[in-house]
């Protein structure tokens, strides 16, 4: 899947570990290496829920400015993705007519209209910016802590199926253990995909609620009506999580094939002490046992094209170091990922750097760090998440300012996903390059029967083309705007001559083979 050069990645990323290490030197005299991945994970998530990343109360103008703004400095910061919350608490931050619209979006009563569609919003954003958007969804999660059945809008389904809610701790969840529950989440997710143009579904670890002690999950009644061929009460909650990851996969893949479905789950899938094939870690918390989340099985099966494992833990940190971790995820991807490849991506612990009493977090070369061991020829990792957008943007002990200005210090597509379809698309038919004041206008005219996603467009100095496998040699990454699509590329210099080559990119993230040349006349 990836083609990489071993002992010039080796190379690589010994130098860049020195450069880094050398704090005297300015973070931005640090240059990119082109060994560097051309393609990587670059994502933060956005969390909505209790209003971590997004305030309440935002009126369309407000919230649109929200959302370029901060488009605009991920942009800036060469993310290439963003995994917004769209379904915090069985609610929604689009309009639907199966879930209400959320509290989260205008800190009013569940169900109350804000008077325009979020998701639309930001999914219209972010592309105009060349950027990818994963729809994060909960799904079983009806209240947070604290909240009542009552505060709930009327047509929530909480309300309006009560059969189909348990209360676990301080919270009601939805019973995964109910058929009806299970159609209900398929239908959901459905509808999103039909109606909206995300480039994933995404769900992160909260299956089944975590444990809490001396307290029982209470599925007993549908254990007792559904699981009967199960002798465990445990493997039939597994199954139920299983059922769900499959069926959703499989109602994503029937709307549109290519949108991608990837998971988040909790860092650890088994202690060795439990099972030998677990991870050499002393977690005390485990998907398998304590979430019912069995994601080997998920990577197994295939019924997942990303697996996310939320690796929050510094490298130092005895009973679950961040490399074993690593090496464990990586070998489970490259073992058992049978029926198709699974791109492994991390999660990134943001919110710990100079804030946790690890005191391995309290270096601003940690998280960075991490970042470059994902690099390393050694795993299978092809980039990482950021958790979350807030942490990013307070950028403690100048963390973020090291990852920004000498780890994605240059443009990456994402990676592909060619076993949703690896069919290659054909080169736009037509490129015009126009010299203007504020840059390069570059007006693309795709006349080919199969249209493609995006375009990625290449630059070189000078009347020659050069590598096409470099990424400093990429300006930008744009979606196609129904075969007429215009992009300035206001970087170029006015003294400068250049030669452009666009390859057309396919929903899958195909590139073209071929490139549309334009040089300019000198």
């Amino acid at each position: 899947m990836r083609n990489k050069n071993s002992k010039w990645k080796l190379i690589a990323l010994v130098a860049m570990i020195l450069m880094l290490c050398l704090s005297t030197i300015p973070a931005n005299t640090v240059k990119a290496s082109t060994t560097q991945p051309k393609r990587e994970m670059r994502a933060v998530w956005i969390s909505t829920v209790l209003n971590l990343d997004m305030k309440a109360g935002m009126n369309k103008e407000q919230y649109t400015a929200w959302a370029r703004q901060t488009l605009d400095q991920l942009k800036a910061n060469k993310f290439n993705t963003v995994i917004y919350q769209v379904r915090p608490t069985n609610d929604t931050m689009y309009a639907s007519e199966l879930a209400p619209w959320s509290s989260y979006i205008t800190g009013k009563k569940q169900g109350t209209n804000p008077g325009y569609d979020p998701l639309e919003i930001i999914v219209e954003e972010s592309h105009k910016r060349g950027m990818e958007l994963h729809a994060w969804m909960n799904p079983y999660r009806v209240t947070m802590s604290g909240q009542k059945l009552t505060d709930l809008a009327a047509d929530n389904v909480a309300t309006t199926h009560p059969n189909w809610v348990v209360k676990y701790g301080k919270q009601y969840y939805l019973n995964p253990g109910l058929p009806e529950v299970q159609d209900y989440l398929v239908e959901v997710v459905s509808e999103l995909v039909t109606n909206y143009d995300v480039d994933a579904v995404h769900m992160d670890d909260y299956f089944y609620p975590y444990k809490i002690a001396n307290e029982v999950f209470p599925d007993q009644a549908a254990y007792k009506k559904y699981g009967t061929s199960f002798k465990k009460v445990e493997d039939w909650r597994r199954d139920n999580v299983n059922k769900l990851v499959e069926n959703l996969y499989t109602a994503i893949k029937e709307t549109k094939p290519y949108v991608q479905f990837g998971i988040s789950p909790f860092g650890v899938w088994r202690n060795k002490s439990l099972d030998n094939t677990g991870s050499d870690t002393r977690a005390g918390v485990n998907n398998y046992d304590d979430l019912y989340a069995d994601v080997r099985t998920w990577i197994q099966n295939g019924t997942i094209d990303y697996i996310t494992p939320q690796i929050y833990w510094s490298r130092t940190l005895s009973v679950a170091k961040y490399g074993t971790l690593l090496n464990w995820w990586s070998h489970e991807v490259q073992t058992y990922a049978k029926t198709h490849p699974v791109h492994l991506y991390i999660g990134l612990a943001d919110y710990k750097v100079g804030n946790d009493s690890d005191a391995a977090w309290k270096n601003k070369m940690e998280l960075p760090s991490q970042i470059l061991e994902n690099r390393s020829e050694k795993v299978a990792a092809d980039g990482q998440m950021h958790f979350s957008l807030r942490s990013f943007q307070n950028n403690k002990l100048g963390y973020a300012t090291i990852v920004s200005q000498q780890l994605y210090n240059y443009t990456a597509l994402t990676p592909a996903t060619i076993w949703n379809d690896d069919t290659v698309p054909n080169k736009p038919t037509y490129v015009e390059v126009t010299k203007e004041a504020a840059g390069r206008k570059i007006d693309i005219i795709d006349d080919n029967e199969t249209q493609p996603r995006k375009y990625v467009i290449y630059r070189f100095k000078g009347n020659k083309e050069g590598s096409y496998h470099d990424p400093q040699n990429i300006v930008d990454v744009i979606y196609n705007k129904d075969g007429i699509t215009q992009f300035v590329d206001k970087s170029a210099l006015a003294k400068q001559g250049y030669t452009y080559g666009i390859k057309a990119v396919s929903a899958t993230g195909i590139e073209s083979k071929e490139a549309f040349v334009v040089k300019e006349v000198q």
